[in-house]
């Protein structure tokens, strides 16, 4: 994150979702327009798009992006909407940055940008549905928040995301009592990201299955407990159909945890909204 903080000149923003993808994203085939649009009549007030990108090629991820037409989709979406409540920024979602630091640094003093995810999605070029074939729930959970610790340790991103997503891949039931094992490791990662300015998200895309957001609440509530402020909010929506999915109960979840403001960024400077 940038150093500094913003004030949004606008209206108050009531709902916000920032993290969405579109076709620019390899794994979704949602109309950017479409999208905003069911933003508008989901009652979103503000929207950051995040697509998938990586400059790894052992990576699914890799290769989909194209930043001409993810610009004029921006562009063309901002223009359409400007005399509507939507605010619409440009961000992404970076998989595993810590291992290309100096090239995204590159990347990114060329094209602009509002808000950067980083996320975990793979462990030594293997996604985290192979990691958790391949050892134990147990050992799989220590790599991968050990690779969490890396991404907040190297890289250069604004918020981290869906914090426990290898919960999405456990094949046995998840239990809260195998990551309170890992409680250390969860308050180092946590430390770290406040100390480097970084924060987390709420990710609502799996209380339908899960019955809970990423992070958890006991997750959320160690990060409210060591100091960290910089909480945004977002569906993960892949469909234009699931825009602002569950946003409500992310901004109760939030208040239930002790946060009493939500983050929004831009140009990756990041203010501060009551909820």
């Amino acid at each position: 994150m940038r150093e500094g903080f913003i004030t949004y000149k606008g209206r108050n923003i009531v709902f916000t979702d920032y993290h969405t993808h579109t076709n620019n994203s390899f794994d979704s085939k949602a109309i950017m327009m479409e999208t905003c649009q069911k933003a508008l009549e989901n009652g979103v007030e503000q929207i950051c798009f995040t697509e998938h990108f990586t400059l790894n090629p052992n990576i699914p991820t890799y290769g989909h992006m194209k930043w001409e037409k993810y610009r004029e989709d921006i562009q063309t979406c901002q223009e359409a909407f400007k005399n509507q409540p939507l605010h619409i920024l440009k961000g992404i979602e970076l998989c595993e940055p810590h291992k290309y630091t100096e090239e995204y640094k590159q990347l990114f003093q060329k094209e602009h940008i509002d808000f950067i995810l980083g996320s975990v999605h793979n462990i030594k070029d293997i996604g985290l549905r192979k990691t958790l074939a391949k050892y134990s729930r147990l050992e799989a959970y220590d790599l991968y928040f050990k690779e969490m610790l890396l991404l907040v340790e190297k890289a250069d991103i604004d918020c981290l995301a869906h914090f426990d997503l290898i919960k999405r891949y456990s094949k046995e039931a998840f239990s809260q009592d195998d990551f309170e094992k890992f409680e250390p490791l969860i308050k180092k990662i946590l430390s770290k990201a406040i100390e480097r300015g970084i924060g987390i998200e709420i990710n609502t895309s799996t209380v339908e299955a899960l019955q809970e957001p990423m992070p958890s609440h006991y997750i959320l509530t160690l990060y409210r407990e060591l100091g960290g402020r910089i909480l945004t909010i977002g569906s993960d929506s892949h469909y234009s159909e699931h825009i602002g999915r569950g946003i409500k109960e992310a901004y109760a979840l939030a208040k239930e945890c002790g946060f009493t403001e939500v983050s929004i960024f831009e140009n990756r400077c990041a203010t501060f909204v009551s909820i």
